[in-house]
């Protein structure tokens, strides 16, 4: 007695997004403030760093802001006083005291050049991981389901890390935001203008400019 195997063409029941599908987690938002140990304050770049850190933990923070700080470093002195004023630029970027702490670390290399690590936990969206080859794409005769017209393991793959990458919010994937108050001047000239009978749309003043009619004239 043959046995009849269904042979799946047109429809592709391995879905590379189940598959490899965009998960939820916690991760760490980091920074690195490279010292010299004849330097112990920040440049202007690296308060611009911390400071735009600071806001970044403001709308997607889950904890506090970790420092680690080298010791027993050749640049270890100059790192403590860096630190004073990263806590200072925090603090001033609307950082709580109670949100900032320090944490010394020993690196492995004692004389290579050490940096301060600025970082905190925040919720992320990831896929993956990537890369996996399990079966032979080419064919292969040992292989029956090379003949079912079906995706191979990493399909979809680097297009799911790459969504999740790009995230702003991954609260997104779970449920929409809430809608934001209106724009009152905005409604309001647009709500006269009705009123009076005429148009609402939205004109611009330079919109004319850029009109492929007029190209070579």
């Amino acid at each position: 007695m043959q046995t009849s195997t269904e042979v799946v063409t047109a429809t592709v029941p391995d879905d590379y997004r189940h598959r490899h599908p965009i998960a939820i987690q916690e991760g760490n938002q980091s920074i690195a403030v490279f010292v010299g140990q004849g330097r112990g304050g920040l440049t202007s770049q690296q308060r611009t760093d911390v400071a735009g850190l600071a806001r970044s933990w403001q709308r997607e923070g889950t904890g506090v802001i970790v420092s680690s700080v080298p010791v027993n470093t050749p640049n270890a002195r100059a790192a403590a006083d860096a630190y004073r004023e990263i806590r200072e630029v925090l603090a001033a970027s609307g950082v709580p005291s109670r949100a900032i702490t320090m944490q010394p670390y020993h690196p492995e290399n004692p004389h290579q050049f050490a940096a301060i690590r600025i970082s905190y936990p925040k919720i992320a969206a990831v896929a993956g991981p990537c890369g996996l080859w399990p079966e032979d794409l080419g064919p292969n005769i040992m292989d029956p389901e090379y003949n079912e017209n079906r995706h191979y393991y990493n399909f979809g793959c680097a297009t799911q890390r790459n969504l999740a990458a790009m995230i702003d919010n991954p609260a997104d994937l779970e449920q929409p935001r809430s809608e934001t108050a209106a724009y009152t001047p905005r409604r309001s000239a647009a709500f006269e203008k009705y009123r009076k009978g005429e148009s609402t749309a939205i004109t611009y003043p330079e919109a004319d400019k850029a009109k492929l009619s007029d190209t070579g004239k």
